[in-house]
């Protein structure tokens, strides 16, 4: 038997007594994962980003872990959330205009000590302190670096768009604006190098472009470092007392960590292990979320058809954003039809060994996405449920 046709097993003993559609999460899998992520981060503490696991007792369970510390969010309305849940290191990870959001974080000393918003342009104070509603709390600040990577005098560019700060002089002036202003504290810096951290560089039957995206990771890290260690230098000598430098993402950690200027790491997929992360040559994890859809019908010889499935994740739409059948192995989309809204044809000669209500078992392409379709996680450990936790869905939440 081998190792995937165990956990197979595994898994449909442990949820024979639930009806699918349902999602499990693997806690053996999960710790030995985050176990991963700690040791590649080489003693600096990671931040786990909540959009890459959207359940509350999962991030606890993470942040109760040697190596683990604070929360990196997705929204304003989450960051309070959790703030208000007890959790006291919030650092949001994208700009916002939720100005109820941020009358709300004005106006009470704990959450104000508990979440730090992010911000690129002054424009984005301007709407905080319009927003304040006579909330007199300093509001803690970070400043996002633009990572990519700009080559032939910036016609060529390489990474997400995000913040339009990408030179130390540009960081440094809008620290000094932030310094300037009441009500307002500076206390990190963030840098999220997607191309870097989100990008596999082994991709399967494609050695050409696995090779040119090597190439091209090991150059932009080497800009990388130059560059954020400039503004490091730049933003401390406006602001000494600055708490944290953060940087990475699940498919860098160790190449991040190793950045003398960079203080903390920022993680999160990495503890589900969705498929996007299977084209890496620096770590490999073990897949720990996944979803279970029944088998409702038999249309012919090599074929089943499964309940619903069609569970896209966000980006460049394409096949690489779609789940994939993992268990049994050997499954395969019809061309014609793909994954659907309410039913997924599957081919292959796996499909003959399968009867009416048996599961199949897929991983989602991204990580926390999954939660948005389940309003609950049922943990496994060994060959058993042993606790069922509410995704934020479960709990009521969609933030976005």
């Amino acid at each position: 038997m081998t190792a995937r046709a165990a956990d197979r097993a595994r898994y449909d003993r442990a949820t024979a007594h639930l009806d699918a559609p349902l999602a499990i999460v693997d806690l053996d899998a999960f710790d030995a994962n985050a176990d991963d992520l700690a040791r590649r981060a080489g003693g600096k503490p990671v931040r786990v980003a909540s959009k890459s696991v959207r359940c509350r007792a999962l991030l606890e369970r993470v942040l109760a872990r040697e190596g683990f510390a604070g929360i990196m969010s997705f929204t304003l309305a989450e960051s309070l959330w959790l703030a208000r849940s007890g959790f006291d290191d919030v650092l949001l990870a994208y700009p916002s205009a939720d100005r109820a959001g941020y009358a709300e974080l004005a106006g009470d000393p704990k959450l104000a000590s508990a979440v730090t918003v992010m911000v690129d342009d002054t424009a984005q104070l301007d709407l905080i302190d319009a927003a304040r509603d006579g909330g007199r709390e300093v509001v803690r600040v970070c400043l996002e670096l633009d990572t990519s990577l700009k080559l032939l005098g910036g016609r060529v560019r390489v990474g997400a768009r995000r913040s339009p700060l990408h030179s130390p002089a540009q960081v440094a002036e809008l620290a000094r604006a932030v310094a300037r202003r009441p009500g307002f504290r500076l206390v990190g810096i963030m840098a999220y190098e997607g191309h870097i951290a989100g990008v596999g560089d082994s991709v399967a039957g494609r050695p050409l472009r696995s090779r040119a995206i090597r190439l091209m990771q090991a150059t932009a890290r080497r800009e990388l470092a130059e560059r954020r260690a400039a503004v490091v230098r730049a933003v401390r000598a406006v602001v000494p007392d600055l708490e944290f430098v953060n940087g990475g993402g699940t498919g860098s950690v160790q190449h991040t960590a190793a950045e003398d200027s960079v203080t903390e790491i920022a993680a999160g997929s990495g503890l589900y292990v969705p498929r996007l992360f299977d084209n890496y040559t620096s770590f490999t994890g073990r897949p720990a979320a996944l979803f279970a859809q029944p088998v409702v019908r038999r249309p012919g010889v090599g074929v089943v058809t499964v309940l619903g499935g069609g569970y896209p994740a966000s980006g460049a739409a394409g096949p690489d954003r779609l789940p994939v059948p993992y268990l049994p192995e050997g499954l395969r989309y019809d061309p014609q039809e793909g994954p659907g809204e309410v039913q997924t044809p599957l081919l292959g000669s796996a499909a003959d060994d399968l009867l009416i209500g048996d599961k199949v078992w897929f991983r989602h392409a991204k990580a926390g996405e999954l939660c948005e379709r389940f309003d609950v996680l049922h943990l496994i450990e060994g060959d058993a449920v042993t606790a069922t936790a509410p995704t934020y869905r479960g709990e009521g939440h969609t933030f976005l």
